[in-house]
């Protein structure tokens, strides 16, 4: 057989955004040439639909997949090559295929090899039916509850829809939850039915596999791993924030204050995170622990941190969260970036900011209230006093603007003072108005005293760096440099020749 194609990267296309839904009927090309995703209004049930058209095969072609897929199970282990460059597995699958069939003596066409190959490459290299869904640049999560009930997608432009695959017995789902678990180099059993961890590429897993716990049967829950996330000027574009909120982040982690962001699941916490860590100096040195790979800065000194789970009851090899971020305190890092604080590692992270470690992280909280409660009650139990090293509060949340599901910057709080009683003095200085979906700042940011009497700035210049910054930014949206790399280029070189930035962009100071 010929050599086989396979292009996994297609081009990303740009897609119609309407707020009427029923006119929405899109195609692309997922993996190349062989599947594509067809985006429509379902007027039988009044809903978007998200079908993946894979190649149709024949009764014939179907019975010779079933004859490789047999036999190929016997003569290659997947697991020992799953960690080689997609060519390199495509090329040695293929090949392996090519002597079966020489082998077996079958006849096969080139057109139907090419199809057969298809899912041979899917179901072996890939994650079977979802293979589709992980490739498309869209995708945030895949959801699965159980049989006989469609699995849905999350989708950047179109938010929530229903696809066309089904699982249809309980044995099919059981194993390809096996198989979720052994790309996470997980285990799952009845005994421990519950799998939560990270494929190799950096998406999180959460599994169920038995019906005693889910009725429905096996479930999986995927949240895509983001290879290049969205930029600070995307979030303009997108109206998460303002130009303004992310200039004043842009002074705070230049001069090393601390930040939290909070908010529900899936609020865009870590996408907010990742596009803020932009703006921290090129020559610091950065050290972030995650319990699962979520973070990806475009810097070169960068020491990124996972947790590890324990292997048996004994927890033998566990790594966790507090070990990690107790340790990295010793790695000389200028900035600690912690991907979720749910535990006793709060404790370590304040205390590092008490000593001078600059520090930025995510919790889930949907008010400064309801933060400073979970921060002072089990299992992180922090002294409300210590929470006064926190200098500002990002609030993250699900909004739906023009009947569109959207994320915002809901609110920035400055922490002023928290007593020994947990009560709270705090500044609002940005806020997003949800009636006419527009973001609001105020003029007196207490954050901005901290920086004047730390470092000895004038407020008049952390304020016309304020306004220069968010003209910069708005700018760059302007003229759409929404590339990652060019991006983080632009704003080092702000750090090192800003009057050469802002000429460059025709604007004055």
């Amino acid at each position: 057989m010929n050599k086989i194609s396979i292009n996994l990267n297609p081009t990303i296309p740009q897609l119609p955004k309407t707020e009427d839904k029923t006119k929405i009927n899109v195609r692309y090309t997922l993996i190349s040439p062989y599947v594509s995703v067809h985006i429509y209004w379902d007027k039988k049930n009044s809903e978007l639909v998200y079908e993946i058209e894979e190649p149709h095969l024949i009764n014939e072609e179907k019975n010779l997949l079933k004859i490789l897929e047999r036999n190929l199970n016997e003569l290659i282990n997947i697991d020992v090559i799953i960690d080689n460059t997609p060519e390199s597995m495509i090329d040695y699958l293929n090949k392996t295929a090519s002597l079966l069939i020489e082998e077996l003596n079958l006849k096969i066409s080139e057109d139907s090899y090419r199809k057969i190959f298809y899912y041979l490459f899917r179901d072996f290299i890939g994650l079977n039916e979802i293979e589709p869904m992980v490739k498309d640049y869209f995708i945030e999560d895949i959801e699965c509850n159980g049989i006989n009930t469609p699995v849905y997608v999350v989708h950047r432009v179109y938010r929530n829809m229903r696809t066309n695959l089904f699982y249809r017995s309980i044995d099919e789902l059981s194993n390809f939850v096996e198989k979720l678990a052994q790309r996470c180099g997980k285990y799952v059993s009845y005994a421990n039915p519950l799998l939560d961890g990270s494929l190799p590429d950096g998406s999180r897993v959460n599994a169920t596999y038995t019906t005693d716990i889910t009725s429905r049967g096996p479930t999986f829950t995927i949240r895509k791993f983001t290879k290049i996330p969205w930029t600070p000027v995307q979030l303009i574009g997108m109206r998460t924030v303002s130009p303004e909120m992310l200039a004043y982040f842009w002074i705070l982690l230049e001069h090393k204050l601390n930040v939290l962001i909070t908010g529900g699941t899936a609020s865009g916490k870590t996408t907010l995170l990742n596009a803020i860590a932009f703006f921290i100096p090129p020559e610091a040195r950065v050290v972030s622990i995650e319990d699962t790979r979520e973070l990806n800065l475009p810097r070169e000194n960068w020491l990124p941190s996972v947790a590890r789970m324990s292997f048996g009851a004994q927890k033998i090899g566990e790594v966790d969260l507090f070990s990690l971020l107790k340790n990295s305190f010793r790695q000389n890092p200028d900035y600690v970036i912690v991907g979720e604080v749910r535990g006793k590692e709060a404790y370590v992270l304040f205390q590092g900011m008490a000593s001078g470690h600059s520090s930025i992280g995510t919790v889930h909280a949907d008010s400064v209230d309801t933060l400073i409660k979970r921060l002072e009650t089990p299992p992180i139990e922090l002294s409300p006093t210590l929470i006064n090293v926190l200098d500002s509060v990002a609030i993250m949340s699900h909004a739906v603007v023009n009947k569109q599901q959207t994320r915002k910057l809901r609110e920035v709080t400055e922490i002023i003072n928290v007593d020994k009683s947990g009560n709270a003095v705090i500044h609002t200085p940005f806020l997003w108005n949800p009636y006419d979906d527009s973001f609001y700042f105020r003029r007196e940011i207490k954050a901005f005293e901290k920086i004047s009497n730390r470092y000895g700035t004038s407020l008049e210049n952390l304020y016309k760096e304020l306004y220069i910054r968010a003209r910069l930014l708005f700018e760059m949206y302007r003229k759409e440099i929404f590339d990652f790399y060019q991006t983080q280029k632009i704003i080092n070189e702000y750090y090192k020749n800003p009057a050469a930035v802002i000429s460059a962009f025709g604007l004055t100071q």
